[in-house]
């Protein structure tokens, strides 16, 4: 898959998206957010000022016609190619594995191991439990709410991509227990699992207990997503 057509599918959906929504503004600042853009640096690329970008997110200004979505969605994405194109090629991986990016947000397989412990280094991830992998061979970044209200069994196994021996990132997350549980009608089970978000004391009870029985590392994360998803970019 080109670096063009991931650059125009995406391209199209983040401007679908803005266009039909009902607070455009609110969808801009997402994908901005998502992309890990300042206002400043996509009014830089705009050439406005970055109260001509706020006005548009924030409402104040009428809601963004055609061609300013145009301008706006082609401004994310130079920048993104500018720091070496990792949201496209996020998008790309998520598309080539038959998702919608709405429930997976990355995946991506590592040309050699990666120690667990350094994956969760560069996450800013907590381990609670070990497990009894100490290396991962890729990572899946998964809305929760999403992946399990909309796929099937067979589909959520597909969230393995090419092995099992990887760390599977929950987002959207409240106690962590509708995804582990989800991951009991699933075998085998992966290496490690991630909950994004969740501090410890919200954490589901019997989360810990699970994990062991199952015999995967279990850690939390409370980074910003954008963060993480930049962090997971730069691994090897």
């Amino acid at each position: 898959m080109t670096q063009d057509g991931p650059r125009r599918d995406l391209a199209e959906k983040i401007a679908g998206e803005i266009v039909l929504s009902d607070d455009p503004g609110a969808t801009l600042r997402k994908w901005r957010t998502d992309f890990s853009i300042a206002q400043t640096d996509l009014a830089d690329v705009l050439d406005v000022s970055p109260s001509v970008v706020s006005d548009y997110e924030s409402g104040r200004r009428q809601s963004p016609g055609i061609a300013v979505v145009r301008r706006v969605v082609g401004g994310l994405l130079d920048i993104d190619e500018r720091r070496g194109g990792d949201r496209i090629r996020q998008y790309a991986r998520v598309l080539s594995a038959g998702f919608e990016s709405d429930i997976v947000q990355d995946l991506r397989e590592y040309p050699t191991t990666l120690p667990l412990a350094d994956f969760y280094e560069a996450i800013g991830a907590e381990e609670l439990t070990g497990g009894s992998d100490e290396a991962i061979a890729g990572h899946t970044v998964i809305d929760s709410i999403e992946a399990i209200t909309r796929l099937s069994s067979e589909e959520f196994y597909r969230l393995y991509g090419q092995s099992t021996n990887r760390a599977l990132v929950f987002t959207n997350v409240t106690r962590g227990e509708s995804p582990l549980v989800a991951l009991r009608v699933v075998t085998p089970t992966p290496s490690a699992v991630v909950l994004h978000g969740l501090g410890s004391e919200n954490l589901w009870e019997h989360a810990v207990s699970l994990a062991e029985v199952d015999e995967f590392s279990l850690a939390l994360c409370d980074r910003d997503l954008g963060a993480v998803l930049d962090a997971l970019g730069d691994l090897p």
